[in-house]
């Protein structure tokens, strides 16, 4: 579809969403949005005084789905258009069976990935989940791994130890730690970093062909140390993709 504005594009992860609102080609307004967060919805809703369309890419369940769609109708009258996984789009075919049940955040930021490489790549989006999806150089998906994020990790560590219990705040570093908060902080950065090692060892991936986006992106792309690029809007870039057909 042809991309009228003001456009009102929204990523609705599992901890909160982001937004931005493009007029004239270019990013008039952006911001997140928590849901039950009064200041959050004021800033969305407060963002322009009409859209001409609202572009969505959601990991979240039908419920908030349809609760966000009427929000955003009623502020604005315009009907959300909820962009989701296919079994392809342009170059890029996805290795799935149920194309719909890929999340779509990874199924666009593969789409911006492809779009911007125009070969082999890995993707890595590190947020609640890390995630690490490899394209091949015909734009293939080879297929991918989805790994419990730094704080899964920290949750399930605390909840399921009786004395592993800490209070002072920690960075996240691939030194061995000499407190428990230490332990804890830098054996979650070993974890994360580690796997994407492992993964691109043993897919052969070239570091410049790594691009990163997500809230911890930019953390796990210094703690790897190999090379490779932070694009925070990944899947924003992907959603103008799929909406256009590309």
């Amino acid at each position: 579809m042809k991309r009228l504005e003001p456009c009102l594009q929204l990523d609705v992860g599992n901890s909160g969403t982001k937004w931005r609102l493009l007029e004239r080609g270019r990013v008039a307004a952006r911001g997140v949005y928590s849901s039950g967060d009064e200041a959050t919805r004021t800033a969305l809703l407060e963002c322009a005084p009409t859209v001409q369309q609202i572009w969505v890419a959601s990991v979240a369940g039908s419920h908030s789905e349809g609760e966000l769609a009427d929000m955003l109708l009623g502020r604005w009258g315009v009907q959300p258009w909820f962009a989701r996984s296919t079994a392809r789009c342009g170059a890029v075919q996805n290795s799935y069976a149920e194309p719909e049940r890929m999340g779509v955040d990874r199924w666009l930021a593969m789409l911006a990935a492809w779009q911007r490489v125009q070969g082999r790549v890995c993707v890595i989006d590190a947020g609640s989940a890390l995630t690490i999806d490899l394209l091949d150089d015909k734009g293939r998906h080879e297929g991918g791994y989805i790994i419990p994020g730094p704080t899964l990790m920290e949750r399930a560590l605390l909840l399921d130890t009786e004395r592993v219990r800490f209070a002072e705040e920690v960075d996240y570093t691939l030194e061995p730690g000499s407190s428990t908060a230490e332990a804890v902080r830098h054996g979650i950065a070993l974890a994360q970093a580690g796997a994407l090692a492992l993964a691109m060892d043993r897919a052969g991936v070239a570091p410049s062909r790594l691009l990163f986006c997500g809230g911890w992106g930019q953390t796990l792309l210094r703690l790897l140390d190999r090379g490779g690029e932070y694009i925070p809007e990944l899947v924003f870039e992907g959603l103008e993709l799929q909406a256009a057909g590309v």
